[in-house]
């Protein structure tokens, strides 16, 4: 039981370490006769791709992705699914190991460093190993798989917070996401975010942030009580995310600020017969279990933990030390988090649906006959 693989029915497995030869994933459960390109998850992970500006890191990684089971050509181009698994591949080409051979015997504060070597008694000090964000490429591959599962739903994404400047959500434009570095839905925030950004990136330093994930058109129904909850198992896959501290549904944290008649999402009849909720702070889950309405999620990021600023440690052998950690680490990990976020929404909602079809196959018609 190693734990590299989440989901029940659209299973995931990822391998791979940050600076070896390459990372991939596996797509266990995929429905077969999906048509899709290869150009279409490539596009995906290049939304993620490192290197694409000052505020991430500069490691050069082109990411470029091989399918190399699990498909057929497809009779009016590109590729198929068979239903067997699917199995995509990422070269590693620009690592740089030298770079932490100064702390190979040493725990950066923040890390994963001393519980790996808690747990296995030996680590990959290359680059963070497996607790490297680097692993999150996979899954943005596997999301994009993922979202053929789902036609007719809209997976966005957006980060709404740096350290202490948040957007201003009277300005929310998601075709603002598309048109800067940050994925930030408020132009007028983008130059906010630069001038600060800029200067925690010049100190050597990091900072944390807020990731907002939105699925839209998400039929009601998905999900299941108490054990297989919707909403739990969005919180697990962003949390499985590396260096997530927190995920809220919905209104989250605030609605321990509010009353039962501010909370509750008050109903009316829609055109079509189904409910229409009159706000959503809920998030699109109610009992483990999807409305139809707009499922929100935030997640917190923490700051990158490979900083220059030297900070007190201790080495493999117990003695007390400083270190400071070289090479090219993101200012702000959170950036790049934004389509993995998306990635992890593709996959459960994928899982979900076919979990759904297992157990009640159509979905009942509502409303009910008088």
């Amino acid at each position: 039981m190693s734990f590299n693989t989440f989901g029940h029915m659209f299973r995931v497995t990822t391998f791979g370490e940050s600076h070896g030869p390459a990372i991939g994933c596996v797509v266990d459960g995929c429905p077969p006769g999906l048509r899709f390109t290869q150009e279409e998850i490539q596009a995906a992970l290049d939304r993620r791709r490192p290197g694409q500006s000052r505020f991430t890191t500069q490691r050069r990684e082109p990411d470029e992705v091989r399918i190399i089971s699990g498909t057929l050509p497809h009779p009016e181009g590109g590729l198929m699914t068979t239903g067997t698994p699917v199995t995509m591949l990422i070269e590693n080409v620009d690592q740089r190991s030298k770079d932490y051979a100064a702390i190979a015997g040493s725990y950066r504060p923040g890390h994963a460093d001393y519980t790996y070597d808690a747990k296995y008694g030996i680590r990959d000090h290359r680059g963070g190993g497996r607790s490297s964000a680097r692993e999150t490429a996979t899954r943005v591959a596997a999301g994009a798989l993922a979202a053929k599962v789902l036609p007719g739903v809209t997976v966005r994404g957006a980060l709404v917070r740096i350290g202490e400047i948040e957007i201003d959500r009277s300005r929310w434009d998601w075709a603002e996401v598309a048109n800067n570095a940050f994925f930030c839905p408020d132009a007028e925030t983008v130059p906010v975010w630069t001038d600060y950004l800029d200067g925690i990136r010049k100190s050597g330093s990091s900072v944390g942030a807020v990731v907002e994930i939105v699925a839209e058109d998400v039929p009601p129904g998905l999900g299941a009580p108490l054990y297989g909850k919707l909403d739990a198992d969005l919180a697990a896959a962003f949390m499985g995310i590396n260096a997530v501290k927190g995920v809220e549904i919905g209104e989250g944290f605030n609605a321990a600020r509010l009353t039962g008649e501010q909370n509750a999402d008050e109903m009316r009849r829609g055109n079509e017969g189904r409910p229409v909720f009159l706000s959503n702070h809920a998030g699109g889950v109610l009992g483990g279990i999807s409305t139809g309405a707009p499922l929100v999620a935030r997640f917190a990021v923490k700051p990158t933990s490979s900083i220059l600023t030297p900070r007190q440690t201790v080495d493999k052998f117990g003695a007390e030390t400083d270190i400071s950690t070289k090479g090219r680490h993101d200012p702000c990990v959170g950036i790049r988090a934004v389509p993995v976020g998306e990635a992890m929404m593709w996959c459960v909602l994928a899982d979900h649906v076919l979990r759904h079809r297992g157990q009640v196959g159509e979905t009942p018609h509502w409303p009910a006959n008088p």
